[in-house]
């Protein structure tokens, strides 16, 4: 440790990622209906399959700490979206496995999948606790250093539990996309200062501040888990807040200039319950 140095040389010693705290485990499952082979089975026959999968969705459906919903996905891109959470990596494959146990699973066809986590990322509370432990002296990646940041980290982790193990939001509709920072030789976010990150990230949140009362948020990190960075699933009753909170963000700087986006999945609530109804045609009820 060296207390005698000058601040700013200290302080350029600053990391440049910033913490993160890490929540519940999520998958999403983008299948096909193999509405043909469906289609050749007796009404007993399809009773019989959507009687044994009802119990299984509703159990998964109601649970309060380990939820799971499904969506019927409009357009080309799939037919049923599967999405859960739970609390860890181990608990999804037991949900894919619970799942493929069933005989409706012969009549799905996976399409697509994204395995994430919930991650709140601390840019404010990251410059915060960098600046005052440098200020003290302490170096980074010291063992002195470390202790304190794993402190910030337990204290911010206790206090936003619920963000980070959020329940399954019971809106009709669900938009999904994943996305990206962007990396390329005229714009990299990464070689961007902590500092201009963490403005360019407040000036981002403060849109979706707006849209609280109508749409619920929930961000999932992947970097090291799928194809993208980020997972964003919007829950709304009204789809027209998923493109006028986009669209509006669309105009912000960190992602009209840092950000790429991969393919948007939008869905319509199922609920278990109903799941035989959906399977004959019919619009999910209103709840």
């Amino acid at each position: 440790m060296s207390t005698n140095a000058p601040a700013e040389v200290s302080r350029a010693q600053m990391p440049q990622m910033p913490l993160t705290i890490e929540g519940s485990s999520v998958l999403h499952q983008i299948m096909r209906f193999r509405w043909s082979e469906w289609r050749k089975l007796s009404d007993s026959e399809r009773k019989q399959i959507v009687d044994e999968a009802t119990p299984v969705f509703e159990q998964m459906e109601k649970a309060t700490t380990h939820q799971s919903a499904l969506f019927s996905v409009l357009g080309h891109k799939g037919d049923l979206m599967f999405v859960h959470f739970r609390h860890s990596f181990d608990e999804l494959n037991h949900v894919e496995l619970q799942m493929a146990r069933l005989r409706l699973w012969d009549y799905l066809e996976p399409q697509s999948s994204y395995l994430s986590v919930v991650e709140l990322g601390l840019y404010d509370s990251s410059v915060k606790v960098y600046d005052a432990l440098i200020a003290r002296g302490i170096e980074p990646n010291t063992d002195e250093w470390t202790k304190e940041i794993q402190q910030t980290l337990d204290r911010q982790k206790e206090a936003m539990r619920s963000r980070l193990y959020p329940e399954m939001p019971g809106a009709r509709y669900l938009c999904f996309y994943p996305m990206d920072r962007k990396r390329g030789e005229a714009q990299n976010w990464y070689t961007l200062p902590i500092e201009e990150r963490q403005r360019q990230m407040h000036e981002h949140g403060m849109i979706g501040r707006r849209y609280a009362g109508t749409v619920k948020q929930i961000i999932t990190g992947s970097i090291g888990f799928d194809d993208w960075e980020w997972g964003v699933d919007l829950f709304a009753d009204d789809p027209l807040v998923f493109k006028k909170l986009i669209y509006e963000m669309r105009f912000d700087e960190v992602s009209a200039v840092y950000a790429a986006f991969g393919t948007f999945v939008v869905g319509v609530r199922v609920p278990a319950a109903e799941l035989g109804q959906v399977l004959n045609g019919e619009i999910p009820s209103r709840r």
